[in-house]
């Protein structure tokens, strides 16, 4: 009778899979454990991407009494729970003048790492953080000798520029000036810069 079974040469160990994660593991961070650190566990609110190294047991332990709203009034945290709901991100009223100005809701300190929202360039005014008068349009050369054609300035709105237009039309037009060439020069003059103004959208 052999010593072993022939049984016992078909056993195998199965190897550990962490060993070679264990080997190059820092030593657990909690106070007396000289196991290997394989587990990470967050640093707590305003230290994203920062973790402790612990081990299986004691990162159980750790997260059980981690509390990221630690130190927190019950007012900030339903603030940052509300924020949650739009991914930390500013949001404004919708309807009538919407754009000029945000909503009183979206909180001037922002929570967590949101805080730089508050200060993000914004050139264009996207965000209606200016909340003056929107900037006039400049008009173009051409358009700007269209409009002094009409007589008017780079301020007239279209329904002005229409009403200005049918006016002229109506004291050039070839039928009411009794022949004259020059009345009949202007009035081609004011067709001419309407037609600018219609084709640049201002009326």
């Amino acid at each position: 009778m052999k010593p072993y079974p022939k049984y016992f040469e078909k056993i195998r160990v199965r190897p550990d899979p962490q060993a070679e994660a264990k080997a190059h593991a820092p030593i657990c961070q909690w106070d007396g454990c000289q196991e290997a650190g394989t587990h990470r566990a967050p640093v707590g609110r305003m230290k994203e991407g920062e973790y402790f190294r612990f081990c299986f047991e004691h990162v159980r332990e750790y997260n059980k009494g981690f509390n990221y709203f630690s130190g927190l009034a019950d007012s900030e945290i339903a603030r940052f729970q509300k924020e949650a709901l739009t991914g930390h991100r500013p949001t404004w009223t919708m309807g009538t003048n919407a754009g000029y100005r945000s909503s009183p809701e979206m909180a001037q300190h922002r929570s967590g790492r949101a805080g730089y929202y508050r200060n993000i360039r914004d050139p264009f005014n996207m965000f209606g953080a200016d909340q003056g008068a929107p900037r006039e349009r400049k008009a173009k050369p051409l358009e700007a000798k269209a409009l002094e054609t009409l007589g008017l300035t780079t301020k007239a709105t279209g329904t002005e520029i229409k009403a200005r237009y049918k006016e002229l039309v109506k004291r050039h037009h070839p039928d009411a000036n009794g022949g004259d060439r020059g009345s009949e020069d202007r009035f081609r003059d004011v067709l001419q810069a309407y037609r600018v103004l219609r084709q640049a959208g201002l009326c």
